[in-house]
């Protein structure tokens, strides 16, 4: 474990009674990296999250953020810690101002970043407002706000764009790239597919409390890359639908050659795809 490793899990298990939720989970995600932990519910998403936070205990293995044993975690390491999950922990009678204000007080942060942060994740309008009369997504938004107050080294995001209309999600996506950037880890779970292959350095696919496979989007999507197929209408009217083959790439340049072709898109793998194909799961 070099010294850029900010989360370090080794054969992490955890067992409920007789059943295991966690079956010997390795990875590591290292400082200025998005990691996706990917899975449907229930495949041990949030337990891993409980135990990377040291609200759960495991039943063995070893996990390691900044440097510390989960079961050693002090004041001094949840400082450099930032967290996005269901349970929001806004107080519902402040305004969304007196909220992040309270928590910059406490961490020690300036007032200057409370603006700012407001601008960024389109809640600046509504600072006055009581945050209990907040929708879902503009809840997700001030709970985002305050997990990035204090610049965390490390941030734990659960579907942290859930319930956003798509500019405020690229907001998010953007601040989130310009954490990474500076330097923070991002262990980051969803169900959005394509959200994970836009911001993810590396991915873990997990079902059942295994993960079944690991890498980049990229390199996940090129290895099972054998169903890519096209999709070729030509000026006769025809609509064509073949696979990825020598043959079919000889095809499409003859008809290019021939001013045949009309338009052609490429079937490209999926990490939805290849989670169905390695699991017969869908990620939902």
């Amino acid at each position: 474990m070099d010294r850029n490793t900010v989360i370090y899990a080794e054969q992490l298990s955890k067992k409920f009674k007789d059943e295991s939720a966690l079956k010997g989970l390795d990875f590591s995600v290292q400082s200025g990296e998005i990691f996706g932990f990917l899975g449907p519910s229930g495949s041990g998403k949030t337990t891993t999250i409980k135990i990377l936070t040291g609200q759960l205990a495991q039943t063995s293995g070893r996990a390691i953020v900044l440097g510390k044993p989960v079961e050693q975690m002090n004041e001094r390491i949840y400082e450099q810690m930032g967290m996005v999950t269901d349970h929001s922990g806004i107080y519902e009678k402040m305004t969304v101002y007196s909220n992040l204000n309270l928590f910059a007080n406490i961490l020690g942060v300036k007032k200057e970043r409370v603006d700012s942060l407001l601008q960024r994740v389109g809640l600046f309008e509504h600072k006055r407002k009581l945050a209990g009369k907040l929708s879902k997504g503009m809840t997700q938004r001030l709970v985002l706000a305050r997990a990035i107050l204090h610049q965390p080294k490390v941030l734990f995001l659960d579907e942290p764009t859930s319930g956003l209309d798509p500019s405020t999600a690229i907001s998010v996506h953007e601040l989130l790239i310009e954490l990474k950037e500076n330097g923070t880890a991002i262990f980051l779970t969803t169900h959005n597919m394509e959200e994970a292959s836009t911001l993810c350095d590396h991915v873990a696919l997990l079902n059942e409390g295994l993960i079944v496979e690991y890498g980049t989007p990229k390199a996940l999507c090129l290895k099972y890359n054998q169903n890519k197929s096209y999709h070729i209408l030509l000026k006769d009217e025809r609509e064509l639908t073949l696979p990825h083959s020598e043959e079919t790439g000889r095809k499409i340049n003859q008809w290019m050659a021939d001013d045949q072709l009309v338009t052609i898109h490429s079937n490209e793998p999926t990490l939805e795809k290849v989670f169905l194909e390695l699991t017969g799961r869908e990620l939902h």
